[in-house]
């Protein structure tokens, strides 16, 4: 049960996530590596891969394969949180400090974990 509850919530943050990226695109523009091809081209494709991991959660034949690539998803984006943060940028003409950019930073590796457990991919910590 808390797996599933977890599931759908990941589910529910990624949806909302995927839509915030296809909808505000140039509000992520100013977090975007300089490295980083094609920045708004890229923040769409995030945004559509948010929106098929979280589908994916959701449809038992994709679960196990979505739990790996929004895992891999979430360890991909993580130099623009660090960017965001160094930068100590705004989003939409928000300024965000460090008591969000701290506590973001921190939950990455949550987000990560919440991803293959929500998928299936481990167990741990409710080994059976």
């Amino acid at each position: 049960m808390p797996r599933t509850i977890l599931r759908y919530a990941l589910a529910l943050v990624f949806f909302a996530v995927g839509i915030i990226h296809l909808r505000y695109t140039t509000a992520f523009l100013p977090i975007m590596p300089g490295w980083v091809p094609y920045p708004r081209e890229t923040i769409i494709f995030t945004g559509l891969c948010e929106l098929a991991g979280a589908a994916g959660l959701l449809v038992p034949k994709l679960r196990y394969l979505a739990g790996i690539m929004l895992a891999l998803y979430a360890v991909c984006v993580f130099p623009a949180n660090i960017k965001q943060a160094i930068d100590g940028g705004s989003i939409a003409g928000v300024h965000l400090t460090w008591w969000y950019h701290a506590p973001r930073l921190a939950f990455q590796p949550v987000i990560v974990w919440w991803a293959l457990y929500a998928g299936g991919v481990i167990s741990w910590p409710a080994r059976k």
